[in-house]
């Protein structure tokens, strides 16, 4: 295993002063966010774009991987993460284009994962969404197999506010959306697996890993706190808003001994990638590095 860091936190910096800040302090992966360079989603931890894919070239991608390689940095898997379901078309076709062309990059750079959200449309169904998922990501699933990369798919619901809710942003949570997409697309896909998103879902995490953990093929580190005021106050059908509290490794509900052992188990020795969305710990640099640093700490003891 190799513990790493999804770089999407860290907007204002150069990719090679991340790495280097990573390499100095015990990381030796990166997932690099790769949201389109001219701007766009201005949600809280997206639109931070640390490689532009746009006329990137095979000599550019080398250098990239070279001077990572020179620090000690391996590239995890790029990572874009829009709403490709989105109930607006031409929104759409916007990331979906966008979706293509990291998954180019990513064949030029040499890095076999490419991670994402499948998406959805919070007024649809949760079959009617589907249905329109396997329309669209035929082709992507396609390009992502002739470029010899691995489409993965986060399990996050994508509920944390009003304008997701009743229905989320994304519809690959639960096993059975899971058991779908395999028995659909097959090897050509993968999961990025975040355990965080299972704890509010009351979802057994170690029966989910002994179920999908042979389709992993990345996974991310975050923790998540029930706020068991928030709970009562507000209840199961508001959908996790309000008492879903995500927070740094270590500091939150997931029980890492167990995620560790149970990744073991089913023989997954890929990267473990620390995603920071602990808002205790942002607002500056030296805060959001801090909170990675309590992260390594934790999971630190676990890697070899």
């Amino acid at each position: 295993m190799k513990l790493g860091l999804l770089t999407a936190p860290f907007e204002d910096s150069a990719l090679t002063d991340v790495a280097s800040w990573a390499s100095g302090n015990g990381f030796s992966a990166l997932e690099i966010a790769c949201w389109p360079a001219s701007g766009g989603e201005k949600r809280r931890y997206a639109g931070t774009s640390h490689i532009n894919v746009d006329g990137l070239t095979s000599d550019e991608g080398q250098k990239i991987v070279g001077s990572l390689k020179e620090k000690g940095i391996e590239i995890s898997g790029l990572g874009y993460y829009p709403n490709p379901l989105h109930a607006d078309p031409d929104h759409r076709e916007q990331v979906i284009g966008h979706l293509m062309k990291v998954i180019s990059a990513a064949s030029l750079l040499g890095v076999k994962v490419t991670n994402t959200f499948v998406g959805g449309d919070r007024s649809l169904t949760v079959d009617e969404n589907w249905e329109r998922a396997v329309e669209i990501f035929t082709r992507i699933v396609g390009h992502a197999n002739d470029c010899g990369v691995t489409l993965c798919f986060e399990n996050c619901p994508m509920i944390f506010s009003n304008d997701e809710w009743p229905g989320g942003h994304n519809i690959a949570y639960s096993p059975m959306i899971w058991r779908r997409m395999f028995d659909e697309w097959g090897d050509a896909v993968g999961m990025n697996f975040d355990p965080s998103h299972l704890i509010w879902q009351m979802i057994d995490q170690g029966r989910f890993i002994r179920e999908f953990g042979p389709r992993m093929a990345h996974v991310h580190a975050k923790d998540l706190m029930i706020d068991r005021d928030g709970l009562y106050e507000r209840g199961v059908m508001s959908a996790g808003m309000g008492w879903q509290i995500p927070r740094l490794c270590g500091l939150g509900d997931v029980n890492w001994r167990q995620f560790f052992s149970e990744l073991y188990r089913v023989g997954f020795d890929g990267p473990i990638i620390i995603e920071h969305e602990d808002r205790l710990f942002e607002g500056t640099d030296e805060k959001v590095k801090r909170g990675f640093l309590l992260a390594r700490d934790t999971l630190q003891p676990f890697i070899k």
